[in-house]
């Protein structure tokens, strides 16, 4: 090979392995770039309306019953109610019964032999009541002819007096024979919504056992405690506001109850809303909200929606939210450190790091990256 050829192919691999180097550094450059991530936004607002501080309540029942057999025995029935599968099941949880509805029944047989035995003790005493009845009649004909002593006069009195006190004892006795075969049916004493089942077809009860649980929620209570420097701000008849999150609208109700000492270990005071249910659409176990204080705010504060705030990982008191720049011809999310204030529902204020109009992520703000493209979605 001559040296002019030497030459050339030198010349054209040194370019074929730039050529490679180029395309490889392109290759990584493309690698590198992060997707454009969808997300969605949040306008930083100023917000001047009612401050209050927000509590934690749980709604309970305003009256909740357990039901407790009085007779005891095998269960032989339970309250029957049609299934999602449109087969009948034992009455549960959910199931909403009226007053006076037989919800179980014990075996009563044994019952109806008690009564049984007692009709017939009854009617022995009542056939001796008619015949001592009768001896007296003939004992004081007798006794006003002076056919008859005194002495044997006065016992056939206690002979009377006798029959008719066991003709009201067996009376006595028949009548709890039958209230004890009538409690044999545990009944609902009210309109509720069935909150415990704790008893089978077959399980032995005993006097006292408990069979359901039922509760009246056409109203409901709102439970929450508060501290003492809060005591003035809650009136027992005051109206307030009571919600959740799957009625943010709230429900109205009326302060019904302040205990009048605190809680030996939480050291509040507890307080209950009762609040009208009609629909039942607040269920016994429900988590609500109460804010207490309704004065206006003295000046404006910027908020941004609780979702758009996350930790920086530096320190348990350090918070970010990532804004939305419009950096050339896209969009970047840009990290700005803020310090947090107050609370105001879902809302929380901003003492500094963002500005009144600034774009801040609410869906997306854990996954995004400094810098990183985002596409705004509604």
């Amino acid at each position: 090979m001559t040296h002019s050829q030497i030459l050339w192919c030198g010349t054209k691999a040194c370019a074929l392995l730039v050529a490679l180097l180029v395309a490889g550094c392109r290759s990584d450059q493309k690698r590198a770039e992060s997707p454009v991530l969808p997300v969605k936004i949040a306008v930083v607002e100023q917000f001047s309306g009612n401050q209050g501080v927000v509590y934690s309540a749980n709604i309970v029942p305003y009256a909740q019953v357990p039901l407790l057999f009085k007779s005891s025995g095998f269960v032989t029935n339970i309250l029957q109610r049609k299934g999602a599968d449109g087969r009948l099941r034992n009455a549960q949880q959910g199931d909403y019964v009226k007053k006076d509805t037989v919800m179980a029944t014990v075996r009563q047989q044994d019952y109806q032999n008690v009564v049984e035995q007692a009709k017939g003790q009854l009617a022995q005493a009542q056939a001796a009541q008619v015949k001592a009845a009768e001896d007296m009649k003939r004992a004081t004909a007798l006794l006003a002819a002076n056919a008859m002593t005194q002495a044997t006069f006065d016992a056939t009195q206690q002979q009377l007096d006798t029959a008719n006190g066991a003709v009201v004892t067996a009376q006595g006795a028949l009548n709890q024979a039958q209230q004890s075969l009538s409690d044999c049916e545990l009944r609902s004493p009210m309109d509720g919504l069935v909150l415990s089942r704790n008893i089978e077809i077959g399980m032995l009860v005993g006097t006292g056992t408990q069979g359901f649980t039922v509760a009246d929620i056409r109203l409901v209570k709102a439970v929450f405690g508060i501290p003492d420097t809060l005591l003035d701000t809650v009136h027992l008849g005051a109206s307030q506001t009571v919600t959740s999150a799957p009625f943010p609208q709230g429900f109205p109700g009326k302060i019904t109850a302040i205990t009048p000492q605190a809680d030996q270990k939480s050291r509040t005071f507890e307080v209950e809303v009762t609040i009208p249910n009609p629909k039942g659409e607040l269920i016994s176990g429900m988590v609500a909200a109460v804010t207490l204080g309704r004065g206006k705010l003295s000046l404006p504060v910027l908020v941004v929606p609780l979702d758009a705030i996350i930790s920086t990982g530096e320190s348990a008191k350090s918070f970010s939210v990532f804004v939305v720049a419009h950096e050339g011809d896209k969009d970047v999310a840009r990290r700005k450190t803020i310090q947090p204030g107050n609370a105001y529902g879902d809302r929380v204020a901003i003492l500094s790091g963002v500005g009144l109009g600034d774009r801040v992520l609410t869906q997306g703000a854990t996954l995004v990256n400094e810098g990183q493209a985002v596409r705004v979605i509604p």
